[in-house]
């Protein structure tokens, strides 16, 4: 695979290896991992931390926002969310979100259209998890979108020496890596590696170490035109119409 481009197999970006990059708020700061359309009010997807004590003005999400916890509480008018907590907030959802201890997060902006779909929130700690396909695997459902073209995620859970085998997405798989390292043919991607395959590529998932990964599969023949990675990390991206932390 490539490190941030599309050009043989999909995309790579190692967050651990970028810079923090301030937000339009001060004491919120962004990894962006990928974008379309407007630099501060397209669909995008990033690694956001708050600092203790950072707060976000109230603002709307249009077509929807998605956030998984990371690490820290985050926290809104709809209450406080540890590590693990995932949300998905519908089309015309607004809030001013802040975090008392600081947290980072996973945040998908404009990936969740429709003002009917429902508000989740999804505590994984505790959640009930369900036997993986294969022997030292796990995962739990977050969520199943009716709509064509919008997608499955999920959290999968391989204990270490899981080895997953021969895996081909026809349409494309989206992959974040939570926690440990997730080893392919192409390298080892450790905690806070993002890739994203494109239709019908084959690869061979094994840990070692063991690891979560959040999966995100069967949108992307929607999402590749127009996407583009962002700028390099160093490169403040400044902008208008602010809408959210990503």
């Amino acid at each position: 695979m490539t490190e941030a481009t599309g050009i043989l197999r999909g995309i790579v970006r190692r967050t651990a290896e970028l810079n923090w990059q301030p937000s339009p708020v001060a004491g919120v700061w962004r990894k962006r991992l990928e974008l379309a359309g407007a630099v501060e009010a397209g669909r995008v997807t990033s690694v956001v931390r708050f600092d203790p004590g950072a707060r976000f003005p109230h603002h709307a999400h249009p077509d929807g926002e998605e956030i998984l916890v990371l690490d820290g509480v985050f926290s809104d008018e709809t209450g406080d969310y540890p590590a693990g907590s995932h949300l998905l907030n519908p089309d015309g959802t607004s809030h001013a979100p802040w975090s008392g201890p600081g947290c980072t997060l996973f945040v998908k902006l404009r990936q969740y259209p429709g003002a009917d779909r429902p508000r989740l929130a999804i505590d994984t700690a505790s959640a009930v998890w369900r036997p993986g396909p294969v022997e030292g695997s796990e995962l739990l459902a977050l969520y199943r979108d009716p709509a064509p073209g919008e997608g499955f995620a999920g959290l999968i859970r391989m204990a270490p020496d899981c080895n997953w085998g021969r895996n081909i997405r026809p349409d494309g798989e989206e992959v974040f890596v939570v926690e440990g390292v997730l080893e392919d043919e192409y390298g080892r991607h450790g905690a806070g590696s993002w890739l994203r395959h494109w239709p019908g590529i084959a690869h061979r998932w094994q840990s070692p170490e063991g690891c979560l990964l959040y999966v995100k599969l069967g949108h992307l023949g929607r999402y590749d035109e127009g996407c583009r990675a962002p700028a390099p990390s160093g490169k403040t991206i400044s902008g208008r119409g602010r809408e959210g932390t990503g």
